[in-house]
């Protein structure tokens, strides 16, 4: 079984420092199940592939096997192992790219954190599901996905299509998060798993799908798939990516943070320490809804309303007469639901309705939807962040281009506040599932760009203390039409 890596990124090289694995040597890793080697087919400046081949011995995957396998007897001379992806690829991945898939590049850290072109192929996958499979498991990572069907013979065209596809996944992407990636979805789309299912394998799930699994719309049914539908072990595991989403950069607001008393204070210093002990969520939210009153919005719908904090903050203010809600994520629909004291889909709470809120309900903001249309405002609210660079135009088109409100807010960290961070590492993000994060600059070059395009003006707020250095913690634009 085979899979290619490959990058145009200069120098395309790079990518063995990224791999830890040098591009002039072929490299053999032993298996418990056979032999994994690691070879660069191509290596230039311009273009660099990197391949693991895995080498399945018959007898070395007998020895592994034990009556309650359900590739037990016959089946287990009689397979695809040798030639199709699947959990053992994925195993012999985790073996020898062990520290790519941590993300660590101690000669080229910034490297290690930096997304780069990235073309991975899969001659032989098995896809249960068919192709459309592959798209919606793949597709919402920021991958354009291609996934052929391959015969089951050419010269009898008549059988059909065989459950394997010719897999090409081609995005902008950090390598360590490609490799989780594949490492959680390949056994997913095979649907099978080729080892004994232990208790430990939700801490594999959960640490390879960090910063993407649980923000995934199709969570449940990968967590499911990878798992082999032992309930305990899913249930588990849903709960915890349900509380790592839960986690937000708001623990590491500058605000919050204690400081020693040190003098009597002054009037003013107690002024000043009374107005640090807000946090700069709350800050966030004040400076949306001022924003919103300034420029008169009274409807407004968010988009990526999260667990509904915003929602709730204009459902309490008789400024506002219609507000909606969107998330991609059940999980944080249903927090807002609860918060909103709204009667979730399928179930009757009996909890009063506040008629101001006019829908809360589930979607994608790459994809139009009439449901966003009809309002005075849309928020964004530390969500562009979170969006991979390649769908970020899509986004652009359906919420300024298809929804077209007559202003739009939008709010995101400032990169360049983050040295004000102790406890974050330099180059590092305030949290895994962010993208990007924008410095000043760059958050000014994307907003004019976008303002421009779709016939906006665009002004900017600060958000938080405004650093005479570094600039606020949050920076805030406000387009309006």
């Amino acid at each position: 079984m085979l899979l290619t890596i490959k990058t145009r990124m200069s120098p395309a090289t790079d990518l063995g420092h990224l791999l830890h694995k040098h591009p002039d040597r072929v490299q053999r890793f032993e298996q418990a199940f056979g032999t994994a080697h690691v070879f660069y087919p191509d290596a230039g400046e311009r273009e660099c592939t990197a391949a693991l081949l895995l080498d399945v011995d018959p007898v070395k995957l007998v020895r592994t096997r034990g009556r309650g396998t359900p590739d037990f007897s016959l089946g287990q001379y009689v397979n695809d192992r040798p030639y199709a992806a699947s959990s053992l690829l994925a195993s012999a991945m985790a073996n020898v790219f062990r520290t790519a898939m941590r993300g660590r590049c101690d000669r080229r850290p910034e490297l290690a954190r930096t997304p780069i072109p990235l073309e991975v192929v899969l001659p032989a996958l098995p896809c249960r599901g068919g192709p459309r499979q592959a798209e919606r498991f793949f597709a919402p990572l920021g991958w354009d996905v291609s996934a052929v069907p391959v015969p089951l013979d050419p010269e009898f065209g008549e059988w059909g299509d065989s459950r394997y596809v010719t897999l090409t996944l081609t995005g902008t992407l950090r390598l360590s998060d490609a490799l989780n990636q594949l490492y959680v979805l390949l056994p997913v789309l095979d649907d099978a798993k080729h080892y004994w299912m232990a208790p430990d394998e939700v801490d594999k799930l959960i640490r390879a799908g960090e910063g993407w699994l649980g923000a995934h719309p199709d969570r449940a049914a990968i967590t499911r798939r990878y798992l082999a539908n032992r309930r305990a072990l899913v249930r588990t595991a849903l709960g915890r990516l349900a509380d790592a989403e839960d986690a937000t950069e708001e623990t590491l607001d500058p605000a919050e943070v204690e400081e020693e008393p040190q003098a009597e204070p002054t009037e003013e210093k107690a002024e000043q320490a009374e107005e640090e002990t807000v946090s700069l969520a709350e800050r966030r939210l004040d400076a949306v809804v001022q924003a919103l009153r300034d420029e008169n919005a009274r409807r407004v719908i968010d988009l990526g309303c999260g667990s509904g904090k915003l929602l709730s903050r204009l459902a309490a203010d008789g400024f506002f007469i219609e507000i909606s809600g969107m998330d991609v994520s059940h999980r944080a629909l249903s927090q807002a639901w609860r918060r909103l004291r709204w009667d979730a889909p399928g179930r009757q709470t009996g909890l009063p309705r506040n008629d101001r809120v006019k829908d809360v309900f589930q979607g994608a903001l790459t994809y139009a939807d009439e449901r966003f249309r009809g309002y005075e405002a849309a928020v964004l609210m530390e969500v562009v962040e979170h969006i991979d660079p390649p769908r970020l135009a899509a986004v652009e088109r359906v919420v300024f281009g298809d929804a077209s409100p007559r202003v739009v807010v939008v709010t995101t960290p400032n990169a360049e506040h983050n040295v004000r961070y102790e406890g974050l590492a330099p180059g590092a993000m305030r949290h895994p599932d962010h993208r990007f994060e924008w410095t000043r600059a760059e958050f000014r070059a994307w907003a004019e760009r976008v303002a421009a395009a779709h016939g906006y003006r665009v002004r900017y707020v600060p958000v938080g203390g405004d650093d005479p250095e570094v600039g606020p913690p949050t920076q805030m634009g406000v387009f309006t039409r």
